[in-house]
């Protein structure tokens, strides 16, 4: 008989990049993320939800992404300029140095991505090399040139509904299902290229002006900055934070997505990989705090108005996240073709979290709706009566188990944070009533509001250990119970609020200032594998010593947590500090906009104690 045929050896998952080497670029669309070493790994056009065209992020370079840089380079350095997403990075090569810049540039109504590389000293060799694949890696375009007159002066991939356009000074060729160019620039030339999205059945624009481009962006960040009424101790950090959280949201529709990626993994070769490029009401009604704290109002305006089209309709219909535009279809599928991050798989898009029922979704969103008219944004009649309608349908069903803040994925619980967020929601709308003279059933809300107060101090607290507990029931703690003190379920003082905090310290802290979520091993979440600290969790832990008078505790928080950002202000969902890497999509704006609540926390306090 045939000897069995021997099976093929196992694959080693492809080297990473890691996390923490990336940073942002964007457009109010959309974002691409770049290397340090040049290469843009990762772009969806011509929106945040879209599908890739450069996903050599969650594969290898096969799967599409745009190098431009110095090979031999020794040393790389990059920032940002000033106050804005154009991204200076420098090449340091024993021949000579370079300086590239690079934006998606704003205000223009397109889609483009512009960089200019410009040698400074002595002479460098440069490497250019484009591969598109549209469908997340899936999909080799057709690539033509496109002419003027005998002169190539663009190249064009297409495929389906998709184009993008490549122009520059010079273009590179192709080679293998690439196209490629390796050139030489001496001290004072440069070269400039200029990547367009647009349907393929349209006309191509016009060229841009690229270092007039790069210029006006950076202006239009700064002036957005410059509108912070931040003054205190952090303010690289915290603006930098805002600006991430501007980036994320939408321009035109006024969404804010959790993060511009999907399936960077919370467990290294593991499956807890999830897409985030959709506008989740919590994180986003969070974020909605965190700018108006620092002064930001119109963002308020928008959101609000995003939140009146996105959740129209019956209330018992409302969903823990949307699409950008609103749209409520995030169905949930995975992508074979993709290896997936350091081999981490499956690979998914689109979200089946979104059928969850999570209550405390609407707590979030009547704090920060809240926060807005004690802001000075008054409400409209439509706002108004959807807050009421949100609010009457909560009281049929706030007594039910959910799935709560983690959306787990094993059986529905009674969770503490649901039913808190629950109460924070009846609180705020009570507070509609009282404060700003608002119409609504108030003696009803205030009953239900007592009830749920009740409930949790009868169910959520356990007796024998002095704290309060994840879940009814439940003996653990989870790191969600820290949004007490932010919403003020309970006085700021009290031995209950303080009691749990310490516990959550003590029993969720892997290291100094980082926390986890939850113990997964107590905790039936539905997927396997483990995670790292949650940057989000670590800052809720500042923001909670702050209000609780630890002002001393949460600077030492605060001043362990920020300098884990990368070398140009950016944090990832999860870090890893063993590893000493981050994990998770990234940027995260639940990180950031912890950071910035943290840190206006934090210097409230200070202020407070005389400091």
């Amino acid at each position: 008989m045939p000897a069995e045929p021997t099976p093929p050896p196992e694959q080693s998952p492809p080297a990473a990049t890691p996390i923490a080497d990336y940073a942002v670029l964007g457009d109010g669309r959309t974002a691409a993320l770049v290397s340090l070493r040049g290469s843009v790994d990762w772009l969806c056009l011509p929106g945040f939800d879209s599908a890739a065209c450069f996903a050599a992020l969650l594969g290898t370079p096969e799967h599409g992404r745009w190098l431009l840089t110095v090979p031999d380079a020794t040393d790389v350095s990059r920032r940002y300029l000033e106050d804005s997403f154009v991204l200076e990075t420098t090449y340091r090569s024993p021949t000579g140095t370079a300086v590239v810049l690079e934006t998606m540039p704003l205000g223009d109504g397109r889609a483009d991505l512009v960089r200019r590389i410009e040698c400074t000293e002595g002479r460098v060799e440069v490497q250019h090399v484009w591969t598109v694949r549209f469908g997340y890696g899936d999909i080799e375009p057709w690539i033509n040139h496109v002419t003027d007159g005998d002169r190539d002066v663009a190249l064009r991939a297409i495929a389906g509904p998709d184009a993008l356009l490549l122009r520059g000074d010079r273009l590179p060729r192709p080679s293998d299902h690439h196209h490629e160019d390796t050139f030489t620039l001496q001290a004072g030339e440069s070269a400039e290229l200029a990547l367009t999205w647009i349907p393929s059945w349209v006309p191509v624009p016009p060229r841009l002006t690229i270092p007039d481009r790069i210029d006006a962006t950076r202006i239009a960040w700064g002036l957005w900055a410059r509108s912070s009424e931040y003054q205190g101790s952090y303010r690289e950090a915290a603006v930098r934070s805002l600006l991430v959280l501007r980036l994320l949201t939408d321009i035109e529709t006024g969404g804010i997505v959790a993060a511009p990626t999907t399936s960077l993994p919370e467990d290294f070769g593991g499956s807890r990989n999830w897409d985030y490029r959709y506008c989740w009401l919590r994180d986003a009604a969070m974020t909605l705090e965190a700018l108006l704290e620092h002064g930001y109002r119109d963002e308020a305006t928008e959101w609000r108005d995003w939140l009146l089209r996105a959740v129209a309709g019956d209330p018992a219909d409302l969903q823990i996240m949307y699409r950008v535009g609103g749209g409520r279809d995030l169905p949930e599928r995975e992508l074979g073709h993709l290896p997936g991050y350091a081999g981490s798989r499956p690979v998914r898009i689109g979200n089946a979290a979104v059928g969850q029922v999570q209550n405390d979704v609407l707590g979030e969103v009547m704090c920060a709706l809240a926060l807005a008219r004690d802001c000075g944004l008054t409400d409209t009649a439509d706002s108004w009566s959807l807050q009421r309608h949100l609010v009457d349908d909560l009281v049929g069903h706030w007594r039910e188990p959910d799935r709560g803040i983690w959306e787990v994925r094993g059986d529905p619980q009674h969770f503490t944070h649901s039913k808190v967020m629950a109460w924070a929601a009846l609180d705020r709308a009570v507070q509609g009533i009282e404060k700003h003279g608002l119409d609504g059933p108030l003696d009803e809300w205030r009953r239900e509001r007592d009830a749920i107060h009740a409930d949790v101090l009868a169910h959520g607290w356990d007796e024998a250990a002095g704290t309060f507990v994840q879940a009814y029931g439940a003996t653990h703690v989870d790191a969600s119970l820290l949004a007490m003190a932010a919403v003020g379920f309970l006085p700021s003082d009290d031995p209950r609020l303080l009691s749990t905090v310490a516990r959550i310290r003590r029993d969720l802290e892997i290291a100094p200032g980082l926390l986890r979520r939850y113990p997964v091993a107590e905790t039936d979440d539905g997927v396997a594998g483990d995670e790292h600290a949650f940057l989000a969790c670590s800052f809720w832990l500042a923001d909670a010593l702050a209000r609780t008078g630890d002002v001393d505790g949460a600077e030492e928080v605060l001043d362990i947590l920020i300098p884990l950002a990368n070398d140009v202000g950016l944090l990832a969902e999860q870090y890893d500090p063993a590893g000493r890497r981050m994990a998770g999509n990234m940027p995260q704006a639940l990180s950031h906009l912890a950071l910035v609540r943290a840190v206006h926390s934090h210097d409230h306090a200070r202020r407070m104690q005389g400091r």
